[in-house]
């Protein structure tokens, strides 16, 4: 990219887990990690969790391939708020007229469908819960494990249940979430060497058997209000360990969604609102 070339994005949010969208199907870019953590940053860029990139089809059975980079300039495999986001962005720039739609991210493929009350839902496809395809590094198999971690000084117990959606995920099951300190255990646990490519780290309180409270600390962007891929992951853990049905709200600090997961071999659903905050031109 040229010294003074524009370009437009635009900024939108899935309760509260926001983003920067830009169309590389209409137009061309390429930014280096350096220039996404500028942008990404909050007092010196536009500021967001993540960004994605909506990109030309690599495979003719899909209608897009998706792309998600963190604040922190990395680029990662998934995020559900996100995908959410994603479909409601083609559909009103014009992109596709498709319902549902097709995306490809780097390892698995997505459906979204737009409901009629102007909610995604999208099929996250099927949990991951072989360790050696979370990646988690162990030598046993269990739904939950236990690892000692330095957390400010003191060495914690943490219990949890290691699985993917298409990114790792970690699920704690707590008493009270708000008495978590998510920061220190997220950072101490997303560090763990047998988690070889970091982990999101999940904080589960169940308030019953079809409702969960969640704060999650996310690799490379920190605590975020919402987590698509979190909660489905939580509502996996729960199911797993008999705590929860197949059918669950889940109150994030940025609002609710809602997680279907019916057993094991069955894919999991997320429904949820998005927003478009505002729209704007990057000058790099």
């Amino acid at each position: 990219m040229g010294d003074n070339m524009e370009f437009p994005f635009t900024k939108m949010h899935g309760l509260g887990n926001d983003f920067v969208v830009l169309d590389l199907v209409s137009h061309h870019i390429e930014l280096s990690p350096e220039q996404i953590r500028q942008l990404g940053d909050r007092h010196l860029g536009i500021g967001f969790d993540q960004m994605l990139l909506i990109e030309p089809p690599s495979d003719p059975g899909v209608d897009f391939d998706y792309r998600i980079y963190n604040s922190d300039g990395g680029e990662v495999e998934h995020c559900g708020n996100g995908a959410r986001c994603f479909a409601t962005y083609v559909t009103e720039k014009g992109l596709t007229k498709k319902n549902p739609i097709r995306v490809k991210t780097v390892n698995r493929i997505l459906s979204l469908q737009i409901e009629t009350d102007g909610q995604v839902t999208v099929n996250m496809g099927e949990p991951v819960m072989t360790p050696a395809d979370i990646p988690f590094h162990t030598e046993t198999a269990a739904v939950t494990y236990r690892r000692s971690l330095n957390v400010a000084g003191q060495v914690l117990d943490v219990s949890f249940c290691p699985l993917s959606l298409g990114n790792p995920h970690a699920v704690i099951c707590v008493e009270d979430v708000e008495k978590m300190a998510v920061k220190e255990i997220g950072e101490a646990l997303g560090a763990h060497p047998d988690f070889p490519e970091g982990v999101n780290v999940g904080f589960m309180q169940i308030l019953d058997r079809s409702t969960l409270k969640l704060r999650v600390f996310e690799r490379g962007a920190g605590e975020t209000l919402a987590c698509g891929t979190g909660a489905c992951a939580a509502v996996v853990a729960g199911c797993l360990q008999g705590l929860l049905d197949g059918t669950v709200t889940v109150k994030l600090r940025g609002g609710e969604l809602r997680i279907g997961w019916a057993s094991q071999g069955s894919p999991v659903m997320m429904t949820g609102p998005t927003a478009t905050v505002y729209e704007g031109i990057l000058r790099l």
